[in-house]
């Protein structure tokens, strides 16, 4: 992989709208543990399915509470997680950016080194992260050594970054893209058919 300085704007970052997540609602057949001389009996069938359905809405909504309780499985949740550590509630992003954020700031908590901050970036790269102490310079580097190009919800690791770091330290990111190279086995109407930024990240 090649290493790149490209100032972190002048690419999206990708995004993804929200999706429903939570248990499975099952509603119960209340019917089969009755006698059968109720079977086929329209209002027992009625009465029983009106219980099943609150039966079915009770343990979702104690299956639901359960999950809010861990950041992988949140989504109401997350909101009280953000209040909890101070961040910004955005229900425009999605659940993952959204924990991403959360987990970042959980790994920033207490005193500042290279290594929460490697943690911190590590959690919204989704691969290996190096920070390399510019100690002249009084500032840092974060490379993205584990993945390829720039990762998705930059400007979340930017504001955990900005928190959690001294003020008097400066940074920059370094991203990694494919090696010339690595695109030989690549046919003309192939690599014609990607835009460049595809390239870039191509393995």
């Amino acid at each position: 992989m090649a290493y790149s300085e490209n100032i972190y704007g002048t690419i999206s970052y990708s995004s993804s709208p929200t999706t429903q997540e939570g248990p499975e609602f099952n509603k119960p057949d209340l019917m089969k543990y009755l006698p059968e001389y109720y079977q086929g009996v329209l209002e027992m069938e009625q009465i029983q399915d009106s219980h099943a359905a609150e039966c079915g809405q009770l343990a979702y909504s104690i299956e639901d509470s359960a999950l809010q309780t861990n950041v992988e499985s949140a989504t109401w949740g997350l909101a009280r997680w953000e209040k909890v550590l101070a961040l910004t509630t955005d229900s425009t992003k999605s659940y993952a950016i959204r924990r991403e954020m959360i987990k970042a700031k959980l790994r920033g908590s207490g005193t500042t080194t290279p290594e929460m901050i490697r943690r911190t970036a590590s959690a919204f790269s989704g691969g290996d992260v190096q920070v390399v102490e510019v100690p002249g310079a009084y500032s840092f580097e974060a490379r993205f050594v584990g993945t390829l190009g720039i990762p998705a919800n930059m400007a979340g690791l930017i504001q955990i970054i900005e928190e959690i770091k001294p003020a008097h330290l400066d940074y920059k990111f370094v991203y990694s893209y494919t090696w010339w190279n690595s695109l030989k086995s690549l046919t003309w109407n192939a690599a014609h058919a990607r835009t460049w930024n595809e390239l870039r990240v191509y393995e």
